[in-house]
């Protein structure tokens, strides 16, 4: 397994621990599950599925109602998908 797949592997399971945790509104824990769905998707490349991701999730870092333990999180995960190159 290469550095990126794990890198990928590291933010999907980021991305599950999101949706597991019930003191996250239930549109960010959505688009959370959105965001871990095109991460597993092995049709595109690493680099496309981690921009695509970060846009995503980008859209909802902003929401006001977003706790702060939940922000770090968003925060700390589009830092590791900002690590994979686009190629």
């Amino acid at each position: 397994m290469t550095g990126q797949e794990n890198t990928i592997n590291t933010c999907i399971q980021m991305l599950q621990h999101i949706m597991e945790d019930n003191t996250i509104p239930r549109n960010i824990r959505r688009v959370a599950d959105e965001t871990r769905s095109v991460l597993m998707d092995d049709s595109k490349t690493i680099g496309l599925r981690a921009a695509t991701a970060i846009s995503m999730i980008d859209e909802v870092s902003s929401d006001p109602n977003m706790p702060v333990h939940a922000r770090t999180r968003i925060w700390e995960l589009v830092s590791q998908l900002e690590s994979v190159p686009l190629d």
